[in-house]
């Protein structure tokens, strides 16, 4: 038994992950969170690889992810008349994917899901509207970490911190001493996330996918509400840096803003651009980020350790939520395996998620540039393509195109471990 004392900061998946295993090494936990309440909202996320074999190891997991997928059967690419190229649905196999998963549900749900798992575990604690405000790590390593708190939770010392909050990680910048955007890797696009009430799909449980010129691309999916779930995303050229830095400067000054950009940049792109862009203005549960991976070149100092997005975040590989599961069962793993010897633990967790965080950041030769070319003929090229994969279905060529998130990562295999709880 451990009777470690843990700080997890951040409450989306890779928290109350971390957490769940953590607590079943006899560690008493405290999960912090920003927001004033769980964030229920975001966009499709797929569950893959090993964060599969996670899932079925927590109890009620995969029934409750199963009782919440979304309903998309499948996803055509569309041209501006609407008329898909072909349709790719899934694979029916969780170990070889394509771009539709078996697990898709939505970030907000499985986030729910795990928090329902973890909030009345008598050894976790969840509070809310709280940030790290600073960190002091004892000069031996016998010593525990002194967290002082911004917003009125009384300063406490933990055996262990973890970071959970995502590749713009605040606490990341505290627990390694770097700057916010240190370690972060731009891929020069950003997407945005929102939900509109009209049904564009006309009751179809199809998605569409449409690709305008200068590396717009817009994603519709089907909703439980009777709306649509929509992304809209832009592909940068590489040497373009301004049009990112105007969409950082948007995102900086609000919602509005933010929203007001994006009109500005699909307004007239064709197809259902107009009515998906006065969809977006009314949308509330609108927000944007930018695609980035995170490649830090340790996982820990000290008494403090990264997982999820915060330590590796992959970027358009669709893999950062079984990133961030499978890192949550390591680490907690690796820091049971060696009671009282948390360096070892910490040492054994980055020797166990290495491989699978080279192998999952690998960027696959068509993307991000195939989601949104930046020509007509660009355009066209991506669509025979995706039809001949459409046709084809052949296995080896869905591992090619689509990497680590179709293939069940050259065979790694989770390792066992003894929980006391």
């Amino acid at each position: 038994m451990s009777n470690l004392r843990v700080l997890v900061v951040g409450a989306s998946i890779a928290g109350p992950a971390t957490a769940y295993w953590l607590a079943k090494t006899g560690a008493k936990v405290t999960i912090i969170e920003r927001f004033p309440k769980l964030r229920t909202n975001g966009q499709n996320i797929d569950i893959r690889t090993t964060g599969v074999s996670v899932m079925r190891k927590i109890p009620g997991m995969e029934e409750a992810v199963r009782a919440n997928l979304q309903p998309m059967e499948g996803i055509s690419l569309v041209g501006k008349d609407g008329r898909p190229y072909g349709t790719m649905t899934s694979t029916g196999d969780p170990d070889h994917q394509s771009l539709i998963s078996e697990y898709e549900i939505l970030r907000g749900d499985l986030s729910r899901i795990l928090y329902d798992l973890t909030k009345t575990h008598e050894s976790i604690d969840y509070i809310f509207g709280e940030q790290v405000a600073s960190m002091q790590q004892p000069e031996t390593s016998d010593g525990p970490v002194q967290v002082e708190f911004m917003n009125g939770t009384p300063s406490s010392d933990y055996d262990l911190v973890v970071a959970c909050d995502g590749a713009t990680s605040r606490t990341r910048a505290i627990g390694l001493g770097c700057a916010m955007r240190d370690y972060i890797q731009p891929i020069n696009a950003w997407a945005t996330y929102f939900s509109i009430n009209k049904d564009l799909l006309s009751g179809s449980q199809i998605g569409h996918a449409y690709s305008a010129v200068n590396g717009r691309a817009v994603g519709i999916g089907p909703d439980p509400s009777g709306g649509n779930r929509v992304t809209l995303m832009a592909i940068n050229p590489r040497k373009d840096h301004s049009s990112m830095a105007k969409f950082r400067e948007a995102n900086k000054l609000g919602t509005d803003a933010l929203k007001d950009f994006v009109a500005q940049k699909f307004q007239g792109a064709g197809w259902k651009c107009d009515e998906i862009v006065q969809g977006m203005m009314e949308a509330d549960d609108f927000y944007g980020s930018e695609w980035v991976q995170v490649k830090t070149p340790t996982l820990h100092k000290g008494r403090f350790v990264m997982v999820g997005d915060a330590g590796y975040a992959p970027g358009p590989t669709g893999t950062g939520t079984s990133l961030a599961l499978t890192g949550a069962y390591l680490l907690a793993g690796e820091v049971g395996k060696h009671p009282g010897d948390l360096a070892a633990g910490l040492k054994g967790y980055e020797e166990q998620i290495r491989p699978l965080i080279n192998r999952m950041q690998k960027i696959p030769p068509l993307v991000p540039g195939a989601f949104a070319p930046q020509t007509a003929w660009g355009i066209w090229l991506r669509n025979m393509i995706f039809a001949f994969l459409c046709w084809s279905r052949l296995p080896w060529l869905f591992d090619k195109v689509f990497g680590a998130a179709s293939a069940h990562s050259d065979g790694y295999k989770l390792p066992e471990y003894q929980w006391t709880d």
